[in-house]
């Protein structure tokens, strides 16, 4: 039973920290210690060290990071989609038996469980002289910044959570309020704050580690959550947020540029990062075979799984068209994020890496040595073979090249494909399942990886970023418009469109066009936003989505006092049809949308990928209480204090 098990992750963890655990760029470096009792094994500077490292590599878990967080961050809002076993993220119909729902639970609460057991290690080890008060203070301190980041993302994505904070437990505690979970997360980080370093102090040996930077930000998103859970009491809780976002500490980050540059491969642990979750590659085997297992988790198989299968053979998330037009005009993000039909992947590493942009990957080399056969060659009436080999050549002439020559010309005129997919033929995938043709570039970042093509490359050593300057700024602009400095919260928002804009943004704020179309079959442009909370709203969409924020962000805004309905629910219904009052095509749980216009609003029926018309594009209202995630069930049987969330 989870009392047993809670005691043997304790008892265990005091002795050895469970397993031989390691992370990138040196630092977190482990030496298995297993069967040691803590007053022999934490006799070192470096042993001491090396059990607040283990607290860190609680978070390199892709099932964590990727079906955890990302899903909730991103497939909720519908700005992403599922194609493969988890499409219930599609239309809200996952359950307390999602497959990846105990690895987040577990992963973090082992991660609460190492914090809970070093902090009384640490402090022994100070008064002992095992490590300096200077560097026992400094690891203190990134203790109680993980412990207050995992509560964090726990009580954002299932609501009030057990709040664990002693070395032992009966593993049946019962749920805390959400209110009492962030008080903790507040707690935790200010705690912090007075015993972390600032990045500057960092060795770059170092970057990754928690920062005083690190803890403000996490500090002043939690007392925004306050606000949330504690309305009555709301603009204390926003004028303690705009305080830690204030603080000097921020003075030494910045935003980088341009945007595209946030999420480069070669540019990780950058100025703008504050809490970034370390990968690497220790060796040469980036297949399913290598150290993207744990114990070790060395790599991440998160990023290539968004790319196109025409690239990797997989496709396991597409883009809506929704969120592609709803970029303003000049907004130099939307391909830095989401990419179309005819669109190129702009990423500067992946344009100067081996593949000379999309031209280069091994499928797209093999299929142009095939779109090269000339027809002639195969072509023999009433041989079916060869008929299927005529027709192999065609489908890899209109989906692996530009489409300038005709692809039943007996010779192949065409240039190979460097775009994802073309306006004609969008790529829309290669089993015949339902995608979009669109796909999330913010992720297509690593040159290392080719998904299941060529060497098959899956796993990766890309960072995850979960907390940049650009969303301290944004939630700062929005503390500072719902305390009536409307002035400087525009300049806040300001210095983050400038950045999107590579100059003076415009000076009308307005998302592009509408998910709808008029009686000519032409885009709808969206309507005028006059209200700087809307913007507020439409920043954190066009900055953050892809990442892993953007859901948490919408929660956190609480309910809309003018229409006693959750911001989330408006805000992804307004995204999603827009605010007029007919959309036509409605919103169908459950069914498939054809976007009304663009290159994909009425895909042809190709021969090779014969859809019907159905690209995988869904719309359903968020259905009241789903921006909450069903605890898992595991959990529950384990411990019967839990009670689950209202609707699951």
């Amino acid at each position: 039973m989870k009392v047993n098990r809670l005691k043997v992750i304790v008892i265990t963890l005091a002795a050895a920290l469970l397993i031989p655990l390691s992370c990138k760029k040196g630092f977190l470096n482990q030496t298995n210690t297993f069967g040691a009792t803590a007053s022999a094994t934490f006799t070192t500077s470096a042993s001491v060290i090396a059990l607040v490292n283990a607290i860190y590599d609680s978070y390199q878990n892709s099932n964590l990071l990727k079906k955890g967080l990302w899903y909730y961050a991103d497939y909720l809002p519908h700005d992403w989609f599922n194609n493969g076993a988890d499409i219930a993220w599609n239309n809200y119909t996952y359950s307390g038996t999602f497959d990846a729902l105990p690895d987040f639970w577990d992963n973090l609460y082992i991660g609460i469980s190492r914090v809970n057991v070093a902090l009384p290690i640490i402090k022994t080890a100070i008064a002992n002289g095992v490590v300096t008060p200077a560097l026992g203070n400094r690891l203190t301190g990134e203790a109680l910044f993980l412990r207050g980041t995992m509560y964090y993302y726990l009580t954002g994505t299932f609501g009030g959570v057990p709040l664990e904070l002693n070395q032992t437990t009966n593993g049946l505690t019962p749920r805390s309020t959400q209110l009492q979970c962030f008080q903790q997360v507040v707690s935790d980080m200010q705690a912090a704050e007075g015993l972390l370093v600032s990045k500057t102090q960092l060795a770059a040996t170092d970057l990754g580690r928690a920062t005083t930077g690190a803890a403000y930000a996490y500090e002043g998103s939690a007392q925004m959550w306050l606000a949330a859970s504690d309305p009555g009491n709301a603009s204390a809780h926003y004028t303690a947020a705009l305080k830690a976002f204030n603080n000097q500490e921020f003075n030494n980050y910045s935003l980088i540029t341009p945007y595209v540059n946030v999420g480069e491969f070669n540019n990780q642990n950058n100025s703008e990062s504050l809490f970034e979750i370390q990968f690497d590659l220790t060796g040469s085997n980036q297949s399913w075979g290598d150290s993207w297992q744990p114990p070790g988790g060395e790599l991440g198989w998160i990023d290539s799984f968004s790319w196109p299968s025409e690239i990797t053979g997989e496709g396991y998330d597409y883009g809506s068209p929704a969120l592609y037009y709803s970029y303003q005009a000049g907004d130099t993000r939307k391909l830095a994020t989401i990419i179309g039909p005819g669109d190129p992947n702009i990423s500067p590493g992946i344009i100067s890496s081996q593949w000379h942009g999309i031209q280069g990957y091994p499928n797209v080399v093999g299929a142009q040595a095939t779109a090269n056969t000339p027809l002639s060659s195969v072509t023999t009436a009433l041989d079916p073979k060869h008929h299927a080999d005529s027709i192999n050549i065609i489908q890899n002439r209109i989906r692996y090249t530009d489409g300038t020559g005709s692809p039943t010309a007996d010779q192949n005129t065409s240039n190979p494909i460097n775009t994802n997919g073309t306006l004609a033929n969008p790529w829309y995938g290669t089993d015949g399942t339902p995608r979009s043709g669109f796909v999330c570039s913010k992720k297509w970042r690593d040159p290392t990886l080719t998904g299941g093509s060529g060497p098959g490359a899956l796993f990766g050593s890309q960072d995850q970023v979960l907390m940049r300057y650009a969303e301290v700024l944004l939630s700062k602009a929005e503390c500072e418009i719902r305390l009536g400095m409307t002035a400087q919260g525009l300049v806040d928002l300001n210095r983050v469109r400038s950045r999107a804009f590579n100059g003076t943004p415009p000076a009308i704020w307005q998302d592009g066009n509408l998910p709808q179309a008029d009686g000519n079959g032409k885009p709808i442009p969206a309507p005028v936003i006059t209200d700087p909370l809307q913007m507020v709203f439409s920043e954190y969409r066009h900055e953050l989505t892809g990442e892993y924020s953007l859901m948490y962000l919408l929660r956190r805004a609480g309910i809309d006092a003018a229409t006693n309905v959750a911001y989330d629910r408006e805000l992804l219904h307004l995204w999603n049809t827009g605010p007029a009052s007919q959309y036509p095509y409605g919103s169908r749980p459950n069914s498939f949308i054809i976007f009304p216009y663009g290159p994909t609003h009425n895909p042809p029926n190709a021969i090779f990928n014969d859809l019907s018309g159905n690209q995988g594009v869904t719309y359903n209202d968020l259905p009241q209480g789903r921006d909450l995630l069903p605890l898992p069930v595991s959990e529950i049987a384990l411990n019967p204090n839990l009670k689950q969330n209202p609707g699951y």
